[in-house]
């Protein structure tokens, strides 16, 4: 899946970048988004290095990285920040990441922190232009310690990380949720095992049911819209994960 004009409406883009392929770096599909106001643009989770050139090729069409605004990084994971250092040498953009993991990312080859932001854990509203603002929500624990959401108000999407992430097999691809009881077993496993626990899956689910949701797209898989957006909040605001699950050290229950 690459290209997918997401929201269009005068002035602003939101889109689907790029999904890397299976193999890609020996790890899962993750998805690359840019957000666009006029020309000013922002990259969401640019992923690792070896997807690196296909990701730039994909931005190319849409704009330069000159006009890059901001680099937000949900968390701290290889797949989101792997090729960041690549990132800074064709942009002179900030990058936006949780406080807490500021003091990490130097360890992937980044020589100075000078452009790097943190974003306090309540999270902030980050204006790039006059009229183009989104929304950096925290989604700790989910399954970073210190992972942020980004809402955009604009396009009513909000990109949710490793929240809503799911493991598809290699022989099938479908851009979008339309039927969560069928997609279900593809995030099941996923979020019971790297979620950390359902007190931070209520508060999560709380807090993004206030804003007005028309999509949510994860950093793996498909984007849910419609009714899935309803029913993936319903459903993982009653999960039981992680500690929820265990009963010994290295042991879950089933649930």
């Amino acid at each position: 899946m690459r290209n997918i004009t997401l929201h269009r409406s005068n002035t602003h883009k939101f889109i689907l970048l790029n999904e890397s392929e299976p193999g890609d770096e020996g790890g899962v599909r993750s998805n690359q988004y840019l957000v666009m106001e006029g020309d000013s643009a922002v990259l969401l989770d640019p992923g690792g290095f070896g997807v690196m050139p296909r990701v730039l090729a994909e931005l190319l069409r849409h704009t330069s990285p000159d006009n890059l605004k901001a680099i937000m990084l949900s968390h701290q994971d290889p797949d989101i920040v792997g090729g960041i250092s690549t990132w800074l040498e064709l942009t002179q953009a900030p990058v936006y990441v949780s406080r807490i993991w500021l003091r990490f990312l130097p360890h992937y080859g980044i020589k100075t922190m000078e452009r790097f932001i943190g974003v306090p854990d309540e999270g902030m509203t980050c204006t790039l232009e006059p009229g183009f603002d989104l929304q950096l929500l925290p989604a700790h624990f989910l399954h970073s310690e210190g992972q942020i959401n980004v809402y955009d108000p604009a396009a009513r999407i909000l990109f949710s990380g490793d929240i809503g992430a799911a493991m598809l097999p290699d022989d099938l691809d479908y851009p979008f949720v339309d039927d969560f009881s069928q997609h279900l077993p593809y995030v099941e496993w996923f979020h019971r095992r790297y979620m950390c626990g359902n007190r931070a899956a209520r508060l999560w689910v709380d807090m993004v049911s206030k804003l007005d949701i028309q999509m949510i797209a994860p950093q793996h898989g498909p984007i849910y819209r419609g009714q899935s957006v309803r029913d993936f909040l319903a459903w993982f605001r009653e999960l039981e994960c992680g500690i929820d699950l265990m009963t010994a050290p290295g042991i879950f229950r089933s649930a």
